[in-house]
């Protein structure tokens, strides 16, 4: 059995470090997988492994998910919609990395990537934050391409748990801001009602 550096014993009462697990130099990817089988490591996405008891946040899921874009086009990217809400913590792990690409940038290179879907749109500077090595919508313009271009029926929980997260700094009446502000697009009026369906719904 093969076990993570400094846990020699997993049945030692040995604290671990937050620390993500993905195949390399250390481990290969069969090693990982074994691992978790035996209770040594906990899978948070896909080749991403977290020791047991270790608390997921941003960052982790950040860097997980930059394990699997490849490192070529990695800094050409954001991780954008359902996949930056999930970074969060409140979105369910997504399928496809749904990536979002400046429009300054060329994006017809980058569709041959497996397991992604590209977005081409334009990015302010406020935009994009970056979290474990990788960029990552900011929380408001996560919210706003969630609200403007994701179905009613996934979008709301998901726009709910965003407003509900004090510290990612999202509210309601900055959403509704941002999404009047925008460039007049298809599902504009859509993304009203959708806000309209929000507000009736949280407690007076």
């Amino acid at each position: 059995m093969v076990h993570p550096p400094g846990n020699p014993d997993p049945a030692a009462p040995v604290s671990l470090p937050a620390e993500l697990y993905s195949p390399g130099r250390l481990f290969s990817w069969p090693e990982l997988q074994a691992m978790a089988s035996d209770g040594v490591l906990t899978q948070l996405y896909q080749r991403g492994y977290l020791p047991p008891g270790a608390r997921s946040t941003p960052h982790l899921r950040a860097r997980a998910l930059g394990t699997m874009i490849p490192p070529t086009i990695r800094q050409r990217v954001v991780a954008g919609r359902l996949t930056a809400a999930w970074v969060y913590g409140c979105a369910q792990e997504p399928d496809r990395l749904a990536l979002l690409v400046d429009a300054n940038r060329r994006i017809s290179s980058l569709r041959s990537t497996r397991g992604c879907t590209f977005h081409e749109v334009r990015l302010g500077a406020l935009d994009v934050v970056s979290l474990g090595g990788l960029m990552v919508s900011s929380p408001l313009r996560t919210a706003l391409d969630i609200a403007l271009h994701v179905e009613t029926d996934r979008a709301l929980p998901v726009l709910a748990a965003l407003l509900e997260r004090s510290e990612l700094g999202v509210r309601l009446r900055l959403l509704r801001l941002a999404v009047e502000a925008t460039p007049r697009v298809p599902h504009k009026k859509a993304a009203l009602e959708r806000l309209d369906a929000l507000e009736a719904a949280r407690p007076p």
